[in-house]
């Protein structure tokens, strides 16, 4: 696949470095071509991984970043299980991002409504564009090979038309959540999966190597005119065969 890059580091703490530089980067290349910076979120791991390395940087700015999600539960955000929740508690609070700059669910609505609601939020920040083109989405894995809330054999991996789909039926909980669908996700300028962990081994295998059968939903994550990251540490690529960088801790992307 052209465009795909597999960068191993020898533990998720030097990948840190690494995904914040790869951040910065897309960030100063959005801004000063288009005077903003989009950024998508996803939750798990990656709220404590993303949050730690941004706040270590004395002179962050996040005044033109604008930050979506990539999926979200439709919980209320003082839940657990909210990932505005934990960005809000983790980063938004300490930096200096607008809050016109984050785009959340309404967590009040019923999930169709919801789904709906948020489309228009995506739509009002990307006028003229009849798919949202983000500058980077930060995605991560389930060890069942699902990412943003796109689940093996679930019928919204065939969603053509909407940009933001609604899932009540969910197999991981909590079941209603609100996702990105594969046309958004595969028309970003850049895309970077995160998996770390030897229970990731497996899966990350059938994904990156191909399997029989259906693509898992991580694999049919191949953007269209845009950049494929998989960073991912020395114990989720052990089973791995394909070639591989390795790079150290803050290596420049």
């Amino acid at each position: 696949m052209s465009g795909r890059r597999v960068v191993v580091f020898p533990s998720s703490a030097e990948l840190g470095p690494s995904l914040v530089s790869l951040v910065l980067s897309r960030a100063e290349r959005a801004i000063s071509s288009r005077g903003r910076f989009t950024l998508g979120l996803s939750g798990g791991s990656l709220v404590s991984m993303l949050s730690k390395e941004l706040l270590s940087l004395p002179q962050l700015d996040c005044s033109k970043w604008i930050c979506a999600f990539c999926d979200e539960r439709l919980v209320p955000f003082d839940d657990p299980e909210s990932t505005y929740g934990l960005y809000k508690n983790n980063l938004f609070s300490k930096v200096n991002i607008p809050d016109s700059g984050i785009l959340k669910i309404e967590p009040s609505l019923a999930v169709a409504e919801c789904a709906e609601d948020y489309t228009m939020k995506l739509q009002s920040v990307f006028p003229g564009e009849t798919i949202p083109v983000f500058d980077l989405l930060l995605l991560g894995m389930g060890p069942d090979g699902h990412t943003c809330s796109l689940f093996p054999d679930h019928p919204l991996l065939e969603e053509t038309e909407k940009i933001v789909a609604p899932i009540s039926d969910s197999p991981k909980p909590p079941p209603q959540r609100v996702t990105m669908t594969f046309p958004t996700v595969n028309s970003a300028r850049c895309v970077a999966f995160v998996s770390t962990g030897g229970s990731k081994a497996p899966i990350l295998k059938e994904v990156l190597e191909g399997r029989e059968g259906p693509a898992l939903p991580a694999a049919r994550v191949v953007p269209q005119n845009g950049e494929l990251f998989w960073l991912v540490d020395d114990p989720a690529a052990a089973s791995l065969t394909i070639q591989v960088e390795r790079l150290g801790s803050g290596a420049k992307l």
